[in-house]
């Protein structure tokens, strides 16, 4: 049953990805199609009926290339600044969970800063959050005194924050545009605004659950407190700028016609990024242009492919490009430290 269970994500992970790709590339050379047609190019429709796999994709890539021109310089400058938004946002996540375990002090704002852009980088990009991003952490917070059972408790509370502001943003959404989750499932709007009203009642129970101070649980001596106001109020306004950030950096990228505004924007970003992470993919490669592509069928699939490609830029790649070079300073410096403690052990005491 381990081995099995070992597999089985993974396995699921896998053919999510084939089949998002596969339903990807039927779309996007079916536009083409249309595309060639509506333009009265028969040369080019001609030449797509008899393409076989690999040529219509040099095809659809040159058309995705074209839309990528497309986006103004305005568009990519406003792209870049709400990445930084977003990040910036994300290292408050760690910054409010150092308030809970009462060790922020002597923790700077600059430290934290780069651990969180080290650790949303490397997480983001290769799927496993909670693991391969709660393995960075133990190594920076570590450095700086915290014990492993308190870095749980840090990587914990940054997955709830996030997890916080998908609920809040994804229960007002259903609850003003129900509609967009028509093409995913056929829900009514009335069970959908329900759905969504449960999810912002979850949020504000919560904060009431802060207010009252309810008691810590104890696990055999583990002591798991429930976040104070000072806490609450904080996710309340730092988990859903993060997803703002995120989902402003695919608004901007898109064009202005057809543009469906910035709400159902981040409402197609919110369920095709939670559908990524549900399926485990790494970077939701694939299912995330699916459900994306599939929530907002209004505009033309090589744009939205645009679009995210901007999104897979700014938000993974040049991050995780960045990261790179700062955790191997960060490994060199340690073990130059050890290094050093380990001569000073070695050196006998004056006579």
């Amino acid at each position: 049953m381990k081995r099995i269970k070992d597999f089985f994500w993974p396995v699921v992970g896998l053919a999510a990805v084939i089949w998002s790709l596969d339903l990807l590339y039927k779309k996007l050379r079916l536009e083409a199609v249309q595309g060639a047609k509506s333009a009265a190019d028969t040369a080019l429709e001609a030449r797509l009926d008899q393409a076989g796999f690999f040529e219509s994709l040099a095809i659809i890539a040159s058309q995705i290339g074209h839309k990528l021109a497309a986006i103004p310089a305005h568009g990519y400058m406003l792209a870049a600044l709400s990445t930084l938004f977003a990040y910036w946002a994300l290292a408050w996540y760690d910054r409010i969970a150092l308030i809970h375990l009462n060790r922020q002090k002597g923790i700077s704002w600059l430290f934290i800063t780069t651990c969180s852009f080290v650790t949303y980088a490397i997480s983001h990009n290769i799927g496993g959050s909670v693991f391969s991003g709660g393995m960075v952490r133990y190594r920076a917070y570590t450095s700086k005194g915290l014990t492993a059972a308190e870095v749980a408790v840090l990587v914990a509370l940054c997955s709830f924050t996030f997890a916080f502001g998908t609920i809040v943003l994804g229960g007002l959404i259903l609850i003003y545009e129900p509609y967009i989750v028509k093409p995913l499932a056929p829900i009514s709007e009335h069970v959908v605004r329900l759905i969504g009203f449960a999810m912002v009642a979850f949020c504000l129970l919560y904060t009431i659950g802060s207010w009252l101070q309810f008691k810590p649980l104890v696990i055999r001596g583990f002591k798991l407190e429930y976040p104070g106001l000072n806490i609450v109020w904080r996710q309340w306004i730092a988990a859903p700028m993060e997803l703002l950030g995120a989902a402003g950096i695919i608004y901007f990228a898109l064009p202005e016609q057809g543009n469906p505004g910035f709400f159902i924007v981040l409402g197609a970003f919110l369920l095709s990024f939670s559908a990524g992470l549900l399926f485990q993919v790494p970077g939701g490669v694939g299912v995330m242009e699916a459900v994306f592509l599939k929530v907002m069928p209004g505009i033309p699939a090589t744009e939205v492919f645009a679009a995210l490609l901007v999104w897979r830029l700014f938000y993974l790649l040049i991050p995780l490009a960045l990261s790179i070079p700062v955790v191997l300073l960060f490994e060199r410096r340690q073990l130059t430290k050890r290094d050093g403690a380990a001569e000073g052990e070695a050196t006998p005491p004056p006579a």
